[in-house]
């Protein structure tokens, strides 16, 4: 009997079974990728459009009117606070674009051995700041200047004395937001643009599906990624200038606004952002009349900006200038003052970040650039490249490539490679070059891609690949539908997707974020190592 109810027990027990976890795969369809709809009086046309002695800085001319600084130190995460943030009205439609005045009246006067005095061509305007109690330094309101690179000559003989203002504490004006956005459905096949189909092996344009906080349009920002996270900057609109902080997923396609504390830097464009580790160095930039040469950092980890005392000779005061990273030194290049522009080298020590220091690499020299006089051909050579700002800058090993940018008269379509361990410029010799100023570069594989920017006539969307092994241009056919010209915008490689965020087009100012998908095996070198050899 016992036998027989242990045979009933064992066939009782339960079997072990194994519970597979089913997962059903829903194809969705393709986010809108409908461009934003511009007037056709705004968008520039070959008998209107900007004329090749364009000015960087002198797209938008409005006066900057400071928003009141905060007087609340709100403790709510960033998520809390951006989905309980008023919701904020459309902005106005921005004013159409002045003309330009001649190349007589620009950038062309720093050849002539006097400079011109700084003007400002609007009344100032004052803010409302606080006193910090470390530090009564005192700076000028921030105007919007007709140039970045270098002011306006003055018709009389003295320069206004600029409005100051107390340096502002930590609670710096924020831009208004409106209220958490949530994740865009798939748009209606019936009124989803019609959009040829591409190839596997195509590169492909759309528009990102975002969502999160509400963030303001921004041109003249930085754009810096940290793991999967892009830091957007600064900048400013067709109004002011911002010295808040955006944070975009990559990933999930999110934004957020982190509230940040410590010494938060004044509100600036046309700064550099370099990646540091986890932390993020903030270097001049400006707004208006005012030029910095600060070095700021702000720690991602606990979203605290610092000013930490960076011993050396710092360079001058400067923005539209270009910084990268290599070996732990920040080098940066060029930019302008508002009365010239600048082609010196300087190299910042970030080894410990705060224990900082600057060392001058290569002295400017100012325009004309310096030159040599070849004894056989009798040709004058030139040694480094060209005075200029809004050009770009991208490292490859300790090889600098700069290409393009402007002195604010001409459009450079020049690209030369400076070696910062023999500290030796070299122009490379491309025979066919398209001149762009304010446009992004970055490395990908072996090529440079090239988005957007300002051609001298007018904004373009054009993507140019620069083959960093045989220094020859290349154009690729992208399907999908393009972002619209612009330049000023900030562009970020990540899972082999091109983010193009923000920009100007000479009218507008976009808040937009653009995926450009590389389709790796169309375009990527089958050199997996190179090297520059110019």
């Amino acid at each position: 009997m016992a036998d027989q109810q242990k045979s009933l027990d064992k066939a009782r027990s339960p079997s072990k079974s194994k519970l597979v976890r089913s997962q059903k795969i829903i194809q969705l369809s393709p986010s809108d990728t409908r461009p934003q709809d511009i007037p056709e009086d705004s968008v520039p046309s070959k008998e209107n459009s900007i004329p090749r002695s364009h000015t960087p800085g002198h797209l938008s001319t409005k006066s900057a009117d400071k928003r009141k600084a905060s007087s609340s130190s709100s403790s709510k995460d960033s998520r809390s606070r951006s989905q309980s943030a008023p919701k904020s009205s459309p902005s106005p439609a921005p004013a159409p674009v002045p003309k330009l005045p001649p190349l007589s009246n620009g950038i062309a006067s720093i050849k002539s051995s006097e400079l011109p005095h700084r003007t400002s061509p609007v009344p100032a305007a004052t803010t409302s700041s606080e006193t910090s109690g470390k530090d009564d330094q005192r700076r000028p309101v921030a105007l919007r200047s007709t140039s970045a690179i270098a002011s306006k000559p003055s018709t009389s003989t003295s320069s206004p004395t600029p409005t100051t203002t107390p340096k502002p504490t930590a609670l710096a004006s924020k831009p208004a937001r409106g209220p958490h956005t949530s994740f865009p459905p798939p748009p209606d096949p019936k009124t989803a643009p019609d959009v040829a189909p591409a190839p596997a092996s195509g590169m492909y344009w759309s528009r990102a599906p975002t969502s999160g906080a509400s963030h303001t349009a921004l041109r003249a920002h930085t754009t810096t990624l940290i793991g999967s996270n892009i830091y957007i900057f600064g900048g400013c609109d067709s109004r002011s200038c911002f010295n808040e902080l955006y944070v975009f997923d990559a990933d999930a396609f999110y934004w957020s606004c982190p509230h940040v504390v410590g010494e938060i830097p004044l509100s600036l464009r046309a700064m550099t952002c370099t990646a540091v580790g986890k932390k993020l160095v903030v270097f001049g930039g400006g707004d208006g009349p005012a030029y910095y040469n600060d070095v700021y950092v702000l720690d991602t980890v606990n979203f605290r900006w610092s000013k930490p005392k960076v011993s050396g000779t710092a360079p001058s005061k400067r923005r539209a200038h270009t910084a990268c990273f290599y070996r732990n030194g920040i080098y940066v290049f060029g930019g302008g003052d508002g009365i010239r522009a600048l082609n010196d080298v300087w190299r910042l020590d970030v080894a410990d970040i705060n224990k900082m220091s600057w060392k001058l690499v290569s002295a400017s020299t100012g325009s004309p650039p310096s030159e040599k006089e070849d004894k056989d051909t009798k040709i004058v050579v030139e040694t480094k490249p060209k005075a200029r700002g809004y050009h770009t800058a991208n490292m490859v090993g300790s090889k600098l490539i700069i290409f393009g940018g402007s002195d604010g008269g001409e459009c450079f379509r020049d690209v030369w490679v400076f070696d910062v361990e023999t500290l030796v410029w070299k122009a490379v010799n491309i025979p066919i070059s398209y001149p762009r100023l304010s446009h992004t570069a970055t490395i990908v594989g072996s090529y440079l891609f090239v988005v957007g920017g300002h051609d001298g006539v007018e904004y373009s969307n054009e993507v140019l690949l620069l083959n960093l092994v045989t220094m020859q241009w290349d154009k690729r056919k992208i399907y999908g539908q393009p972002p619209t010209g612009r330049g000023y915008h900030g562009t970020v490689l990540h899972d082999s997707r091109l983010f193009v965020i923000g920009g100007f087009d000479g009218a507008t100012v976009f808040g937009d974020v653009f995926i450009l998908e590389l389709a790796v095996h169309a375009y990527y070198s089958q050199i997996s190592h190179f090297t520059i050899e110019v």
